[in-house]
């Protein structure tokens, strides 16, 4: 795990970076900006349980990737999860609360991963761990509305003027952030690469 400070304001931005892309970058960069990080922590993970494995590069490639994308030196790409021998979400997030007491964590994700967010293991304790931050991604502008997460947890959307101070805020709490948005997915270069 990246060394951090007591107080420090971190966000955790997990994905498979398969690969990573500018439109990673300009969610990371959002974050950055709108929610006064210290650090982002850019989170390499072994795989994605409810993805496809099977076109997963290797871990260490798309690490590379990531470093050679993200310049920023806020922005710190990791693979700890690896390490820890879990793909999901709810243990990793338990395991850096209990290695980084006093430090005000965010968990960061995409507009777009709403729509499956009920189905990843223990979503609950996810959003009853961290703060979250959805950041706008074109075509899922309005899936907080329909999102079962989002949904059961109106109650605790935070304003997107107040994202700069979302990290003071207990779980359950989130916020949605628009913003400039990037086309590009993995997916669809994924696709080009094999054309």
């Amino acid at each position: 795990m990246p060394h951090t400070e007591h107080g420090m304001v971190v966000g955790l931005f997990g994905g498979s970076f398969n690969p990573p892309h500018e439109g990673h970058l300009l969610v990371a960069e959002i974050a950055l900006r709108q929610l006064n990080l210290d650090q982002l922590w850019w989170m390499v993970t072994p795989g994605n349980p409810l993805k496809s494995q099977t076109e997963l590069a290797p871990l260490a490639k798309r690490i590379a990737a990531s470093e050679k994308l993200a310049k920023d030196p806020k922005i710190k790409v990791t693979a700890f999860e690896h390490a820890l021998g879990s793909p999901y979400t709810a243990h990793t997030l338990s395991h850096v609360r209990k290695l980084k007491y006093g430090v005000h964590f965010i968990w960061i994700m995409g507009a777009d991963g709403l729509k499956t967010f009920h189905r990843w293991q223990q979503w609950r304790t996810i959003v009853n761990t961290f703060p979250i931050a959805i950041i706008d991604r074109p075509g899922a502008t309005l899936s907080f509305l329909s999102s079962r997460m989002t949904r059961s947890y109106g109650y605790a959307r935070v304003d997107e003027d107040d994202a700069g101070i979302l990290w003071r805020k207990q779980a359950p709490a989130w916020t949605f952030i628009h913003g400039p948005r990037s086309s590009l997915s993995s997916t669809s270069l994924r696709s080009e690469t094999r054309s």
